[in-house]
């Protein structure tokens, strides 16, 4: 029996008010600010108020907008199902037949509840078909919807998408989305919002370097601190699409689900498909947005704690060169400076003396080390450190043992031929039992034998032409979901283990990767000038507890710039700090100064792991500014990155924004390691240049002298401090300052 009821989603100062009329489809009558307590009436004459008008030359009835866009409505923009059998059944037009929420059935015509899960069961009798449409509000009032098809009939039914579609209101005129490459990962993209469709496709068979990310949608010039905006993101790390449509009868929609390729999904009867989440985060500015995310993902009981472990990682120390007595070295002097966990890269196994052999072959090379790691990890442990190890599990060389053995698991179209080679791998098929349970007890078996803690989970190729050679059909979606399962298991019979995705860099940042995983590898640059904008834009999605920043070698692995290593660490310290450098050149005054920079971190990784991300909009492009403040709001660090010359000598005035507007805080700068080059400190940092030595340094190339002048800092109420601000120190190029707000009252 149809049913009819409406209900009100509610917390975090966000409202979803979800009409489910005459056993329709439900629909979202508002997602956004939250409206406050709504009564039954309130909700009814909203409905009434959201029917559209019947305008020319269109279908003589109101279109309505469900969550799941069917087009029987007169809908003519993308359907929220697609798919037939063998041509029939094309088109559905469902009814909804049951609502629960958190479990529990909704029988009344209006319900109003807090954070939880709403899920709308529906059935298409002519077409035989199921669905059920989810909709959650999560904690930090982040909302998310999926949908769930079932064929319900003896013939089969080829799915060909599924996705849900959330109403944007017509204040929205602007889009932003990210784009990128290997090595720059996630930068932005705005423009207007126009009749037609923006359509985000990723077939990469990965999340992919050049990802949407997020679709955001926003008041005309919004910003971080201000405008409304609404944005969505696709959880989803094979291939899969974002999108925004507005038509040229008024109504837009930004939305998002899975790209299936041609027969990747076929039902039997009684066979189910479930989209991916598609997230949808509402706020004023894009902080608001990003905490959303941020507060939701930081709410998981198996979240990671504020105290992430430093870490080093050897790749771009020794690369393929595993010898052991450079690593032991590398480990003592990575202990000396405060490191916590010591990660061994990609070499240590099979054939692998470089990356044209070995892949899939997931035992410790004989030949490098014939004790097997136990000489390293050993080692590595008895200095305190947790030993991690690097994988790259999907993948598989066919100069391995494994493809010689195995040549029928490589992922292809046929078996006539192998797909192009991409850094001279191809892809292992873990859709295939036999593969999957190899690959699985391979990694099994090393975690038995050695204690490790952590995976660097690498995957570095995107996924042309795969699938499996003996159906011919595709099998983008299967291998995503079997790298899920597979992460699962090792995640279950290993608690505790933490696994960074990596891929070629950033290439898998997601919502639903990040659900068995504690941090992301943002990119294989690791050059500060580089990372200052790509960590800028990955915190949009996630946290920086989650984001691997590690501390770069003098000259950068992947643009040969140089930099010194107060840029490089003060970068680093803003997400989950590591080291990417071969600690053996460093200078001792260059590891004490790191050793300062690590300390630095440790004392203040609860701020920085926890805080609420602030980024400070400024019209001058070549300042890169932003920080965390503590949610008790006591506390604040600030960065202000130098990212260009600048077309005027001094920035002026420059906002200090999230602090208590009614605490007073004392702002001061933190000084860490060697002035920074070109500095020339404001009056109210309480020290100035030392003027007696400026020829000598100036001569000498040493970095400028400073002394005080009185107390450091300034005292001011944090409205003054957010709205009017302090005048910034100007520095060179490349260079960042830090500061610390701390009340005082």
């Amino acid at each position: 029996m149809p049913v009819s009821t409406s209900v009100v989603l509610r917390g975090d100062v966000v409202s979803a008010v979800v009409d489910i009329k005459d056993g329709r489809l439900p629909a979202l009558l508002h997602w956004g600010a939250d409206l406050g307590p709504l009564s039954a009436g309130d909700v009814a004459a909203l409905a009434t108020g959201s029917i559209g008008t019947v305008v020319p030359n269109a279908v003589d009835v109101p279109v309505r907008l469900a969550l799941l866009p069917e087009h029987w409505t007169g809908w003519v923009g993308r359907p929220g199902l697609s798919g037939s059998r063998e041509g029939r059944a094309w088109t559905t037009q469902f009814s909804a037949t049951a609502v629960r929420f958190d479990g529990q059935p909704v029988t009344e015509a209006f319900a109003e509840r807090g954070v939880g899960l709403l899920e709308v069961d529906c059935i298409d009798e002519a077409a035989e078909l199921g669905l059920t449409v989810a909709v959650e509000l999560l904690p930090g009032g982040l909302l998310r919807a999926r949908a769930t098809v079932t064929n319900l009939a003896a013939g089969a039914y080829q799915v060909d998408n599924v996705s849900v579609a959330f109403p944007v209101p017509t204040q929205a005129r602007e889009l932003l989305d990210f784009a990128g490459r290997w090595g720059r990962e996630r930068f932005a993209q705005r423009q207007p919002w126009t009749i037609g469709t923006h359509l985000r496709e990723n077939r990469r068979g990965r999340t992919g370097a050049d990802a949407a990310t997020l679709l955001h949608a926003g008041a005309p010039g919004f910003s971080f601190g201000d405008g409304e905006v609404w944005a969505v993101h696709t959880a989803w790390s094979g291939n899969h699409v974002h999108y925004a449509e507005r038509l040229s009868s008024g109504e837009q929609v930004i939305g998002g689900g899975e790209l299936l390729l041609p027969g990747e999904v076929i039902l039997g009867e009684g066979e189910s498909y479930g989209s991916p989440w598609v997230y949808a985060s509402y706020g004023v500015g894009l902080d608001a947005v990003a905490r959303r995310f941020h507060r939701y993902l930081r709410s998981r009981p198996g979240h990671p704690s504020a105290d992430r472990p430093v870490t080093i990682n050897v790749w771009e120390a020794v690369y393929f060169d595993h010898r052991l007595q450079p690593l032991l070295e590398l480990a003592d002097l990575a202990a000396s400076v405060g490191v916590e966990r010591f990660v061994l890269d990609d070499g240590w196994f099979g054939s692998r003396r470089d990356d044209q052999a070995g892949l899939g072959d997931w035992t410790v090379s004989p030949d490098v080390w014939p004790l097997g790691l136990h000489p390293l990890v050993d080692h590595v442990r008895g200095l305190g450190m947790q030993f991690g190890l690097w994988f790259e599990p999907e993948m598989i060389n066919a100069n391995s043992d494994v493809a010689r053995a195995h040549p029928e698991w490589v992922m292809a179209a046929s078996s006539d031929r192998w797909p192009v080679e991409s850094r001279f791998q191809q892809v292992i098929n873990l859709g295939i039992p036999e593969c999957y349970a190899y690959i699985r007890d391979q990694i099994f078996a090393i975690l038995a034998e050695y204690d490790i803690g952590y995976i660097k989970w690498d995957h570095n190729r995107d996924l042309i032409e795969a699938g499996g050679q003996a159906s011919g059909r595709p099998g983008v979606h299967e291998q995503t979901q079997a790298f899920y399962r597979l992460v699962d298991e090792i995640k279950a019979a290993h608690p505790g283990l933490e696994i960074e995705s990596c891929s070629s860099g950033g290439s898998r940042v997601d919502l639903e990767v990040l659900q068995r995983t504690e941090r992301v590898w943002v990119s294989d640059c690791i050059d500060p000038h580089e990372r200052q904008l790509m960590h800028r834009w990955t915190t949009q999605l996630i946290p920086p507890e989650m984001m691997g920043s590690h501390i770069a070698s003098l000259s950068s692995h992947t643009t040969g710039r140089r930099h010194d290593i107060g840029f490089r660490a003060a970068t680093a310290v803003f997400g989950h700090l590591g080291i990417e450098w071969d600690l053996r050149l460093a200078s001792d005054a260059e590891r004490r100064t790191l050793a300062d920079w690590v300390a630095f971190y440790k004392a203040n990784r609860a701020l920085l792991n926890r805080g609420d991300l602030v980024r400070i909009d400024f019209p001058d492009a070549s300042l890169v500014a932003g920080g965390v403040v503590a949610l008790d709001r006591s506390r604040a660090i600030y960065s202000f990155g130098a990212f260009d010359r600048s077309d005027v000598a001094m920035f002026g005035r420059i906002p200090l924004p999230g602090l208590d507007p009614d605490r007073h805080y004392r702002v001061a700068p933190l000084l860490l390691g060697d002035v920074q080059g070109g500095l020339r400190p404001p009056m109210w940092w309480g020290v100035q240049r030392d003027l007696s030595h400026e020829l000598e340094d100036l001569q000498s190339g040493h970095r400028p002298r400073l002394v005080s002048t009185g107390e450091a800092g300034v005292v001011l109420p944090g409205r003054v401090l957010s709205t009017v601000g302090l005048v910034h120190a100007p520095t060179d190029p490349d260079q960042a300052v830090l500061y610390l707000a701390e009340a005082i009252d």
